[in-house]
């Protein structure tokens, strides 16, 4: 008995160092558009946003080859990859089109959006040290109407360091590049009222 005890004792404590030596990071992206120097009052909502079934899980997937990728356990998105995706470009969306009234999809304002935009991405690919990179599809639609515009976006940026948060912050950059591509489609459509 003695020793059934003692064995579970030195597998609770090989458990322990296990947990401790390999420590979680969270991620997440970021807005870096630079505010506009003019104002609208233009009102947007964004999303649903949708993203590959590859890639929809918190451990971030990292590229190996051009067949092969790896879930990275202790490196993750701090929220579900489609919720920081449309919070980034919804803010980049404020930025650009200088209005405070961008909203997520389902949430509103009490009032019904000028402009609803759905977006889908077909790949979201990280590669630490090298690139980030996403392709994506994107229809603007204006509410009054129901007139439509459909884009394409594809963004590959360069990873400036071996980091995740390098990683993070490139993948930011490629969401801005959506998000820049999306707002001159809303500007377009709002100037053709």
């Amino acid at each position: 008995m003695d020793r059934l005890v003692a064995l579970a004792i030195v597998f609770a404590l090989v458990a322990l160092v296990g947990c401790a030596s390999s420590p979680e990071h969270f991620y997440t992206l970021s807005a870096t558009v630079p505010a506009s120097a003019t104002s609208s009052k233009v009102a947007v909502t964004v999303g649903p946003v949708s993203v590959p079934a590859a890639v929809d899980r918190p451990q971030i997937v990292v590229s190996t080859s051009a067949n092969q990728v790896t879930v990275d356990d202790f490196n993750r998105w701090a929220s579900p990859l489609q919720d920081n995706l449309a919070r980034v470009i919804a803010e980049d969306l404020v930025a650009l089109l200088g209005t405070p009234r961008v909203t997520l999809f389902p949430q509103t304002l009490g009032a019904e959006a000028d402009y609803r935009v759905q977006i889908e991405i077909r790949s979201f690919e990280s590669v630490p040290g090298k690139s980030a990179a996403l392709d994506a599809v994107w229809t603007v639609r204006r509410t009054r109407d129901g007139k439509t515009e459909t884009g394409r976006t594809s963004a590959r940026e360069s990873v400036d360091g071996n980091g995740y948060d390098a990683l993070a912050a490139a993948h930011s950059r490629g969401v801005a590049r959506l998000s820049r591509d999306i707002a001159e489609v809303v500007r377009t459509l709002d100037g053709a009222r």
